[in-house]
């Protein structure tokens, strides 16, 4: 299947490691250039030479805390100023801690309100010329499972992530006129960073490691926990030109985990 994704320009936040990179590293794989970004310059300079060293794709990159409007804006416009335009655009962030509601207090609210809604809303409103002059116009959010079903002690992300899966479907009403398309993919257990923090606090809770990944791995319907390129397929389908007619959807990846019918 040809994705038509041959030279377009695809801008991925959060990208230097874990599922931001693994999206950066498929969207190339298929002809696109890509933009990426970290708050960590030396991961982000590692991430663009694996990147250009397996697909050939010319990569941008650019330091950027996405906790910070200014930056956003500077980067999605370097961005356009280094490619002339922008196709597709790929929303991500750091997780937010574990914690239960009598653990969170209103500074954390705050920040990871910013962080995980904020991040989104700026991004998607700098890009948003760009995107209007394409073709194509694509934006994907990633999310998390629990936008489908609720994880115990994540209550930042279970309440922040849900007002994303809104945006976005308010976007995909109003965008549909430009041809832009608008998604959020919902990954369930990957190996990453994110997941190591998690595995972390149950570890200090008493629970031994393989424990924890025995738990998980067995309530995983296919058996495995994913990796990060498990999400990038999908989101490298729904950036392609295959998928014109499909938007406003919130989509998981979990390995058959979550137990709801839509």
């Amino acid at each position: 299947m040809d994705f038509k994704l041959k030279d377009k320009i695809a801008v991925v936040f959060a990208s230097s490691k874990g599922l931001g990179k693994g999206a950066a590293l498929a969207l190339a794989s298929e002809g696109c250039k890509v933009a990426i970004c970290s708050r960590n310059t030396d991961l982000m300079e590692q991430a663009a030479r694996d990147i250009t060293k397996q697909t050939g794709s010319e990569v941008f990159y650019q330091a950027v805390d996405v906790e910070d409007k200014e930056q956003i804006d500077h980067f999605i416009n370097a961005v356009a100023k280094k490619f002339a335009s922008i196709d597709i655009l790929v929303t991500n962030a750091g997780g937010p801690p574990v914690a239960n509601f009598e653990q969170t207090i209103d500074a954390e609210w705050l920040k990871w309100y910013n962080i995980t809604f904020m991040s989104v809303v700026r991004s998607v409103k700098a890009a948003l010329p760009f995107l209007k002059q394409s073709d194509s116009g694509r934006i994907i959010n990633i999310t998390s499972s629990s936008v489908k079903s609720s994880i115990d002690n994540l209550i930042y992300s279970n309440s922040l992530r849900l007002a994303v899966v809104g945006l976005a479907k308010s976007l995909s009403r109003e965008l549909g006129q430009y041809g832009i398309t608008v998604h959020n993919v919902a990954p369930g257990y990957h190996m990453t960073d994110g997941l190591e923090r998690i595995i972390k606090a149950k570890v200090e809770a008493g629970m031994s490691r393989e424990d924890v990944l025995k738990a998980w791995t067995d309530n995983v319907p296919v058996g495995r926990i994913g990796e990060p390129q498990d999400l990038a397929a999908l989101i490298t389908f729904l950036a392609s030109g295959q998928t014109g007619y499909m938007s406003g959807t919130t989509i998981q990846v979990d390995g058959g985990t979550f137990v709801g019918t839509m």
